[in-house]
C-alpha cells in the first residue's frame, strides 16, 4: 500500500476524483430518473452514453476540427458538441423507450422482462456500432474483432482544449478541463434539479414516480412524463460523452459498459430514486477510485468501486440519501 503517495498528494487525487465522479454522477442521473418512475434498470442507457461520444466526435470530424484550435473555435466546438450530443443521446433514448419497453408496458409484462429486454438493446447498440462505424470512420482507427476479445476503438480525437495548469494550491494543481468538467457537471446537475423540484413538468414527474394512477386522475400524461424522463436522462448522458471527449479523448463501442456499470453504481450509491444522490454517489465513487488506484495500483481500480457497493449496501441498503424521486423535496 502506497500511503505516503496518497497522503502527499492527498489534494491533487481529490481533484482528479471529483472531476471523474463528476461525469459518472451526469450518466448516473439517467438510471435514477427512469428508475424512480418506472421502477426500471435501464441497462440501455450505457449505450446511450456510448451513442453521445461517437456523436461528438463525427461532429468535430465533420468540423474539421484540429488539436488545440483557437479558442474561438474550441468554444464553438464545444457548444455544437454539446447540442449534437444531447440530441442524439436523447433521441436515442427515446427511441429506446418507444420501441422497445413501450409495447411491454401496455402488455404489462413483468419486471424481469424489461431487464432482459434492456440487456438485448444495449448488446444490439454494441454490435450496430462495432459494425458500422468502420464503414462510416473507416477501418485505421478501430480494432476489428470480436465483443469479447479486443473492443473496436475509435482514436484520433481532436484535443479541442489543451489542458493547462488553471491555478495551483500549495501541491495541487487544477486544470482548465478539470474546472470545466467539474462546474458543467454541476452547473447541469443543478439545472435538472431544480426543473424537477420547481416547475410544472418536474411536478408531473414527481406525481407520477410517486403514484401513477392518481396522478393520471389528476390530469398527468404518464406517456408525456415517461417520454419526458427519457430524453432528460438521455441529454446528460450526451453532456457527459461531451465531457468525456473532451477529458480522455478517446472512445469505443463497448465505452458504455464498465461506465455504465459505474454509474450505475454511483445511482445505487447515492439512492437510486434520488436526483441529489446520484450526485453525491457519483463524486463518492470517483474519489473511492483514484484513492483505491494510488494506495493499491491502477489494475484494481474497479475492483476496489464495486467492493465499495457491496460494503455500503451491506449497511446501507437503500444508499446513502436513499429518499425516492416521488418524495423529493425542494
Amino acid at each position: 500500500m502506497n500511503f505516503d503517495e496518497l497522503i502527499g498528494q492527498f489534494g491533487q487525487h481529490t481533484v482528479n476524483g471529483l472531476s471523474k465522479g463528476a461525469i459518472y454522477a451526469l450518466i448516473a442521473l439517467g438510471y435514477t430518473l427512469v428508475y424512480g418512475v418506472l421502477r426500471l434498470i435501464n441497462f440501455a442507457h450505457s449505450e446511450v452514453f456510448m451513442v453521445g461520444t461517437f456523436a461528438v466526435f463525427g461532429t468535430w470530424t465533420a468540423m474539421g476540427l484540429q488539436n488545440n484550435p483557437p479558442l474561438g473555435t474550441a468554444i464553438i466546438a464545444l457548444v455544437v458538441g454539446l447540442i449534437v450530443g444531447a440530441v442524439a443521446s436523447g433521441g436515442t433514448a427515446l427511441a429506446i423507450e418507444r420501441v422497445a419497453y413501450r409495447p411491454l408496458r401496455k402488455k404489462n409484462a413483468p419486471p424481469l422482462v424489461f431487464l432482459i429486454t434492456a440487456i438485448g438493446v444495449s448488446l444490439v447498440l454494441v454490435e450496430v456500432f462495432g459494425v458500422l462505424l468502420p464503414k462510416l470512420f473507416g477501418d485505421s482507427g478501430f480494432t476489428m474483432s470480436t465483443l469479447f476479445s479486443r473492443p473496436r476503438q475509435l482514436l484520433g480525437m481532436p484535443t479541442v482544449l489543451e489542458h493547462k495548469n488553471l491555478f495551483t494550491i500549495g501541491d495541487t494543481s487544477v486544470t482548465n478541463v478539470q474546472a470545466i468538467v467539474f462546474v458543467s457537471a454541476m452547473l447541469m446537475m443543478f439545472a435538472l434539479d431544480r426543473f424537477i423540484n420547481k416547475t410544472r413538468y418536474g411536478r408531473g414527474v414527481r406525481a407520477v414516480a410517486q403514484n401513477p394512477e392518481t396522478a393520471a386522475l389528476m390530469g398527468v400524461n404518464q406517456e408525456r412524463v415517461i417520454m419526458l424522463i427519457f430524453v432528460l436522462g438521455g441529454a446528460m448522458a450526451g453532456a457527459a460523452a461531451l465531457l468525456w471527449n473532451m477529458r480522455f479523448g478517446v472512445t469505443q463501442n463497448t465505452i458504455g459498459f464498465v461506465l455504465g456499470l459505474k454509474a450505475f453504481t454511483a445511482a445505487v450509491l447515492g439512492g437510486i430514486g434520488n436526483l441529489r444522490g446520484a450526485l453525491v454517489g457519483g463524486l463518492f465513487l470517483g474519489l473511492v477510485e483514484v484513492y483505491g488506484a494510488t494506495l493499491f495500483s491502477s489494475q484494481w481500480e474497479d475492483v476496489i468501486a464495486f467492493v465499495v457497493l457491496v460494503v455500503v449496501l451491506m449497511f446501507r441498503p437503500t444508499g446513502l440519501l436513499g429518499e425516492s424521486l416521488g418524495r423529493a423535496r425542494a
